[in-house]
């Protein structure tokens, strides 16, 4: 599903109709929960919507870091908050496969947790070291992929954890091309593309910007884009769509979810502050320069996609028993 298909359905102008149904509300200051540190991406997404948001709703917008379990921990605080002036920015995972992989994570992303908008999206790309034994020289997709099938499980492919994007996705990829290399967990992407530059890896999935500053360092080649077609993001890098990968229209993408219990009329209030906020042009501007192509869908776009993604990577964390380490 691209991003323009999800949004434009169901967006009201903010400050609507939903402003009548919220007399005395916001009382206090709103509350954004975070589950990265500071000066992570969803940290500096959050705190580009914390200003605007609280000249919209005339209260301060603070942001709080809740950090743990992969962004986990902050989501099931926001699904247990019962103030009315709570709501996180969540990555993927946490509003979709989170309690798919670890039984023991405490809420339900689908019941638990109700959708704002989607913020933005963004590919991730195909990398590999600039010159490594086995690992064929260029950014053919196709002459990369031939070369990962025949060595197997000889290669390695490193992500930011088990269940992030960068690790449903690879896998994903294996089960559409049949390379089969092993899964070496890190820190985070950064420590990632050490890893590649050390030569202890020969493929991952990296976020474009971390690419592409590796890509112009002379370190990294880039193969190919995980979407359906080319990306604003990293126009000049070709699609595995074109080099013959079907069905890896992957991306990593934020959202703003509140929690279930939050009356109706103030979840609308807020999701039509927030989408406001995502299409007006010096906040897409921001967005951009952090790496998301922003988006501002309705609820039920974030909810459509959610739904999407969960029965996608599910299948996939079924099929190949992906659990929490």
């Amino acid at each position: 599903m691209s991003a323009s298909a999800l949004a434009l359905p169901g967006a009201h102008a903010a400050g609507g109709s939903s402003t009548a149904g919220t007399p005395g509300w916001p009382a206090k200051p709103l509350r954004i929960i975070v589950g990265f540190p500071g000066g992570s991406s969803p940290d500096l997404t959050a705190r580009t919507f914390s200003e605007p948001l609280s000249k919209m709703l005339g209260q301060p917008v603070i942001v709080e870091n809740k950090v743990g379990a992969g962004g986990n921990i902050a989501a099931d605080y926001v699904a247990k908050a019962r103030d009315d002036h709570t709501i996180g920015l969540f990555i993927n995972g946490n509003l979709t496969i989170a309690n798919l992989i670890n039984s023991r994570v405490p809420y339900n992303p689908q019941k638990d947790l109700a959708p704002l908008t989607l913020v933005g999206v963004s590919p991730l790309v195909l990398t590999a070291p600039v010159h490594l034994a086995d690992v064929p020289d260029g950014n053919d997709a196709r002459t990369f992929l031939a070369a990962a099938k025949k060595a197997g499980d000889k290669w390695s492919y490193g992500t930011p954890g088990v269940g992030t994007v960068g690790h449903i996705g690879t896998e994903l990829m294996k089960a559409r091309t049949g390379i089969a290399p092993v899964h070496v967990p890190y820190p985070g992407y950064p420590q990632v593309a050490q890893a590649m530059l050390g030569g202890q890896l020969q493929m991952a999935l990296l976020p474009p910007a971390l690419a592409q500053a590796q890509e112009k360092a002379g370190k990294l080649r880039l193969i190919g884009v995980t979407a359906a077609g080319r990306s604003t993001l990293a126009p000049d890098v070709p699609s595995l769509a074109e080099a013959g990968v079907s069905g890896l229209n992957l991306e990593m993408w934020n959202a703003f979810a509140a929690p279930a219990g939050m009356p109706a009329e103030i979840r609308a209030r807020l999701s039509d502050a927030l989408i406001e906020i995502a299409r007006s042009p010096e906040v897409r501007t921001k967005l951009f320069q952090q790496g998301w192509q922003a988006v501002g869908s309705s609820p039920e776009g974030l909810a459509n996609r959610i739904k999407a993604d969960t029965a996608t990577m599910g299948k996939i964390i079924k099929d190949q028993k992906i659990r929490a380490e």
